[in-house]
């Protein structure tokens, strides 16, 4: 999932610690850096899901040659489901572009664990995750799971697991986003 890496409308966060400027120009390297790994493996396709959708479609900010689907309206929970409903099946696997840690394996054990769990998902530090990911796309989607999640909180993860009840979900590895400077200065450390 990627936003178009506009000064004040991505990492605002972490744009009032460092200067908007400075926020988008490491949104955009880091997202680019995670879609040149990703992308150079062969055993999944990339698609890039962008906002805004108009802008996302034909932005010369991402690479060429990579598929695009528009995240549509909504909050965080919305834009998720109108992905999985894009990919109608799957497995389908979902992350965002704020992680600096993303290794090709780490997506490749979350395919994996869809073979015998309906849900996968890579938790991060502050409650929330990085990665999720269903066994087949839409038509495993439960209704409700994005609903009255408290999302960029620290319930957002446990919120989502409350929803997913009833269904086999796997957690993988935890890894660091970066919502401010001190994240930054957690994985300089």
């Amino acid at each position: 999932m990627l936003k178009e890496p506009k000064p004040g409308l991505v990492k605002s966060r972490l744009g009032k610690d460092i200067g908007m400027i400075k926020a988008a120009w490491w949104f955009r390297h880091n997202a680019n850096d995670i879609i040149r790994k990703l992308s150079a493996k062969k055993l999944w396709t990339t698609i890039l899901a962008v906002s805004p959708d108009k802008e996302g479609l034909s932005s010369r900010v991402w690479p060429h040659g990579l598929l695009r689907w528009p995240q549509g309206t909504g909050d965080l929970g919305k834009r998720m489901a109108n992905i999985f409903i894009n990919a109608d099946k799957g497995p389908i696997v979902i992350i965002g572009s704020d992680i600096t840690k993303i290794e090709a394996r780490y997506i490749q054990d979350a395919f994996n664990a869809l073979g015998d769990h309906d849900v996968v998902i890579g938790p991060s530090y502050d409650g929330g995750y990085w990665l999720i990911g269903m066994k087949r796309g839409a038509k495993s989607m439960p209704k409700s799971i994005f609903k009255n999640v408290r999302w960029s909180t620290s319930n957002a993860l446990s919120d989502t697991l409350k929803n997913l009840e009833g269904l086999k979900v796997k957690q993988i590895l935890k890894l660091q986003d970066i919502d401010n400077v001190e994240d930054l200065m957690k994985l300089q450390s």
